[in-house]
């Protein structure tokens, strides 16, 4: 895996870098956030010693070959705004998981559509992958608006799932193929 590559990504608006420690305190901004980790998977961070150890055990799992990790920057301000990842690699079956995460108020701007279509060209053209996958909660309706619009299918659905601030929610699955130019692929 090129992880400098991953690391260099550039759009219009945004561009990512390297996961640092010194960014502690703008990933505990999001992090921290109850809007933000209501549906996304990550534990809530209280405490900065709670970021400064969820950023060491994603340093890890990326020196360890299992996960890419990304800080997502806002080129006008060179400010820190979310995460973005890919993991769950099959190397078998030629795929892998992607995620990301926004500070809220960035939300609604395009910067997680921007970053999904960054990320689905790295994994489709550098790693070679056959397909990306994601799983969301179906209440977070931004998350699978992103998504859909990067191109991915709705695949499938969990009932009652999750199990979030006393309800349960549907587990939404969605999926996207890398196009090789025959017209089997493009459904």
């Amino acid at each position: 895996m090129n992880i400098n590559l991953f690391h260099k990504l550039e759009g219009g608006n945004i561009r990512f870098k390297a996961l640092e420690l010194k960014d502690i305190q703008a990933i505990h901004n999001y992090a921290s956030d109850e809007n933000v980790s209501r549906f996304i998977g990550w534990r809530l961070m209280k405490t900065l010693d709670e970021t400064h150890t969820h950023i060491e055990e994603m340093l890890q799992r990326e020196a360890a070959g299992s996960h890419l990790y990304a800080s997502v920057v806002l080129k006008l301000s060179q400010e820190v705004i979310g995460t973005v990842m890919i993991f769950n690699f099959d190397h078998e079956a030629n795929h892998a998981e992607i995620g990301y995460v926004f500070h809220s108020s960035h939300w609604g701007r395009g910067y997680g559509t921007e970053a999904l279509s960054l990320m689905a060209e790295f994994a489709f053209g550098s790693l070679n992958l056959h397909k990306l996958h994601a799983q969301v909660v179906e209440a977070n309706v931004g998350s699978l608006r992103i998504l859909e619009k990067n191109g991915f299918k709705r695949e499938g659905r969990l009932k009652d799932y999750y199990f979030i601030d006393g309800s349960y929610y549907d587990k939404i699955l969605l999926g996207k193929l890398q196009l090789t130019g025959s017209a089997f692929d493009a459904g």
